[in-house]
């Protein structure tokens, strides 16, 4: 069988159901097996609200799915029916995108499906219905058990990796120690190799500090920290320069030397990232057990339901999905 890459519900009071779809409707059948993880009806009336000629298979379970056909497979949630009401947080949404999300990781984990594509959540309605993560990464490493775990997005322009993710500014300084760099960037130097198939990556790793600290006035990390971390995992098969200022570092364009950026904390990697590449990037999780792709936006509550979302991303993740899924398989060969 070709690969079986599953798709999950996400919010369904955003944009994902929708995108979601549109992407359904380009993806080669004859290439991979798509299924969507939800609530039928509200695949249902995306298709009816936006009259897209989009035809599935209903599976009764996951071994029921068919080749070369969209397949959807019922979310056996024991929740109340979803009821869309776009742009609304609702508890209900919560608890259906985390059952969506739950039920897609234990098909990854026992090697049903190959991978998995993460629609938008509202981290507002996760913490509606009681969950604790602040997204999609905490949330996967938690019911996958892993403990190391590295957020990456990439685009044809510039792939970034964060070291540290959703926690706050003022936070972030204390999270960046030897360890937590040293394994960060042997994360994004396995990534590159095995999940998007370059073999001798170069990596530019940004500072922390504005002018990369300018000789200890403005901080030490990277006298102290950062620079003998990437003096300690230089090899010959991987290369890590920097610290480089990250305003000099994409205002000149040097960006397009490297097949990987480090950036140190979100704002830093994800503002250039999405002024360059938004619509057509990718955000995936390395460290995984199992692969794990979604859009670079969220669920877009001020635009849902008036049928303009662009697809672009969404379908570029469960390209890359594919793409992963063969990478690896020829990495471990």
């Amino acid at each position: 069988m070709n690969p079986v890459i599953a798709i999950t519900m996400g919010d369904y009071n955003g944009i994902g159901p929708e995108v979601a779809a549109k992407s359904l409707l380009k993806i080669d059948t004859k290439a991979s097996t798509p299924v969507w993880i939800g609530t039928p009806s509200v695949l249902d009336k995306v298709i009816a609200q936006y009259g897209l000629p989009l035809l599935y298979h209903l599976a009764s379970d996951i071994y029921d799915i068919k080749e070369q056909h969209v397949n959807l497979l019922p979310l056996q949630s024991g929740h109340q029916e979803a009821v869309i009401s776009y742009g609304t947080v609702s508890g209900l949404a919560g608890a259906l995108a985390m059952k969506s999300i739950e039920f897609t990781t234990e098909l990854c984990m026992n090697r049903t499906v190959s991978a998995m594509v993460t629609s938008p959540i509202s981290k507002e309605a996760l913490s509606l219905a009681s969950c604790r993560f602040p997204g999609h990464t905490e949330y996967l490493a938690s019911l996958t058990g892993s403990k190391e775990v590295l957020m990456i997005l990439t685009s044809d322009r510039l792939t970034v990796a964060l070291c540290t993710i959703h926690l706050p500014l003022k936070n972030v300084a204390g999270q960046i120690t030897d360890e937590v760099l040293t394994r960060n960037l042997t994360l994004f130097m396995n990534s590159l190799k095995k999940d998007l198939g370059i073999e001798s990556p170069t990596i530019a790793v940004l500072a922390l500090n504005p002018h990369a600290g300018d000789g200890g006035i403005l901080g030490t990390e990277e006298t102290d920290l950062i620079r003998p971390a990437l003096q300690k995992l230089n090899d010959k098969a991987t290369r890590f320069e920097g610290p480089f200022p990250a305003d000099g570092f994409f205002a000149s364009a040097a960006y397009e030397n490297y097949d990987g950026i480090f950036a140190m904390y979100h704002d830093q990697g994800l503002i250039p990232f999405k002024m360059l590449s938004f619509g057509g990037g990718v955000n995936f999780t390395a460290g995984l057990p199992i692969i794990r792709t979604s859009p670079d936006h969220g669920t877009a509550f001020g635009i849902a339901g008036k049928g303009t979302a662009d697809s672009s991303s969404f379908l570029e993740a469960y390209h890359l999905a594919l793409k992963m899924v063969l990478n690896r398989n020829s990495f471990h060969q």
